[in-house]
């Protein structure tokens, strides 16, 4: 991985998964958290792997290792309404959301999904820019700091487990469901 991203393996190992484990990978864009995760959980778990764009879900699909070949399920579907992810309410051990919080525009729908798919004390692990970096990362006035993102979960009721360096240009914060 490029030395200016966010590390996947690491940044997932922190969620400290386990074999059987059922995980989500919410705009899992091109696969790299997928990936780490679906190494974690193993042949009897699972990693639902959900974007809005199909064509960035089929890229990722292709460059799936052997050890991901059906452990990880693409699915096509909006992180941002009720549903949208496809999964069953309470359904999830862990939720991962890498570098996308920053392109999201309705943040509390996004939340309120979540809470619906995350098993109570379900974790999730959120990582984001944590500046534009001369256009590396998101426009600067689309970059979401540490900071708000924190806020925003903790005001959802989840509880702040773990806060860290996810790589030289992003944050990391793990919380717990409510």
């Amino acid at each position: 991985m490029s030395a200016h991203f966010s590390e996947p393996r690491e940044n997932v190992a922190r969620l400290k998964l386990r074999p059987g484990m059922k995980v989500a990978d919410l705009g899992a864009g091109t696969g790299h958290y997928a990936r780490s995760a679906a190494a974690l959980v193993g042949r009897d778990g699972r990693v639902y792997a959900v974007d809005i764009q199909e064509g960035v879900l089929q890229h990722a699909k292709l460059n799936m290792p052997r050890h991901g070949e059906g452990v990880v399920e693409y699915v096509w579907g909006d992180i941002e309404r009720a549903g949208g992810t496809k999964v069953r309410d309470h359904a999830l051990d862990a939720a991962m959301l890498a570098n996308c919080l920053f392109q999201i525009e309705d943040r509390q729908a996004l939340i309120k999904e979540i809470c619906r798919i995350l098993k109570e004390s379900g974790r999730l692990l959120v990582v984001d820019w944590a500046g534009s970096y001369g256009g590396m990362g998101p426009a600067p006035e689309a970059v979401v700091t540490e900071h708000v993102a924190e806020k925003l979960f903790l005001d959802a009721g989840f509880h702040k487990e773990e806060a860290f360096r996810a790589g030289p240009h992003h944050w990391g914060l793990i919380f717990t469901a409510p």
